[in-house]
């Protein structure tokens, strides 16, 4: 059974920087691909970035150039590195990893943008 954890949401202000962690049962490399998505109340779950086993990454227009997804030296970890964060990225985050035909989600970590 795949397990993936997610971890490091908390408030911040306008302007800051948070770390998400995505702890998987798995090594990274086995998945297919991995990505973070968010879901703000009263709106549908987003896509925020992917990234695939080769490396190729891919972002939502709205958090280019601000937000990071990589998985570093860890095996087993995703991390997503938000920078300059604003009040309407603020939703509960969730890690997916998709292995072979299965998609696999975390149970969310809520990050909240507040002066």
């Amino acid at each position: 059974q795949v397990q993936l954890v997610e971890s490091g949401g908390g408030l911040v202000q306008p302007g800051g920087s948070l770390r998400l962690s995505c702890a998987a049962s798995r090594f990274i490399f086995r998945f297919n691909a991995m990505g973070w998505y968010r879901q703000a109340p009263g709106k549908e779950r987003e896509l925020v970035a992917t990234i695939t086993s080769s490396g190729t990454t891919n972002y939502a227009d709205s958090v280019k150039g601000r937000f990071t997804i990589s998985s570093g030296n860890a095996k087993n970890t995703l991390y997503l590195q938000m920078n300059s964060l604003k009040f309407e990225d603020t939703a509960v985050y969730y890690c997916n990893g998709h292995l072979d035909t299965r998609d696999y989600w975390g149970q969310g970590t809520q990050v909240t943008v507040s002066s």
